[in-house]
């Protein structure tokens, strides 16, 4: 369509409204400091590991109803922990992992190509362990709930690990000079 109106104006506006969120300081005591920023990736790291962890029930337990309901609630607290997780991640980051790269500057393009080379490398690892862990298993029969909680696992996984580590490794600002100027001034 054209740029008058239509999908591309909307498309422009969404854009711009999500930049504009990001940029934003939303919730800054839940990022200001790098070790908040680690604690928040930690916790997104828990809710990846409850699904893992559903994966795991499934496997053990399907079919059975205490499979589904185990599995059920740990990816509803998985979900209710990550959503609030990226959210802030995202906004710490002004958008380095979830913007497109002409929206970035260099810096955040350095950083996001950074985020994005350790996180596949960490995927890779959690390809291999999935693996190395199916094979491992002495089973005849693997249940279809366990495959497409796994598949889930591996999905959401693959999308987090970018903000998760970008999270991870942002450092601090640095102090203003401002604050340098009154300390001299004393």
């Amino acid at each position: 369509m054209t740029p008058e109106g239509g999908e591309t104006g909307m498309w422009e506006r969404w854009t711009r409204r999500r930049e504009e969120v990001l940029q934003s300081d939303l919730l800054p005591s839940w990022y200001a400091t790098r070790r908040r920023r680690r604690a928040l990736a930690g916790a997104g790291l828990a809710g990846l590991a409850m699904i893992w962890a559903g994966t795991v029930v499934s496997w053990n337990l399907a079919p059975s109803d205490t499979a589904m309901w185990v599995t059920i609630s740990l990816l509803a607290v998985s979900v209710l922990t990550t959503i609030p997780v990226v959210a802030a991640l995202n906004v710490a980051t002004r958008g380095t992992t979830s913007l497109a790269e002409s929206r970035l500057d260099e810096r955040q393009v350095a950083e996001r190509l950074r985020a994005f080379t350790v996180a596949h490398r960490v995927m890779l690892a959690v390809l291999v362990a999935v693996v190395a862990g199916v094979l491992a298993a002495d089973t005849d029969h693997v249940p279809m709930a366990a495959v497409v909680v796994g598949v889930v696992a591996l999905f959401e996984t693959h999308m987090l690990l970018p903000v998760l580590v970008a999270g991870w490794r942002l450092p601090d600002p640095p102090p203003d000079d401002e604050d340098d100027d009154d300390e001299n001034d004393r």
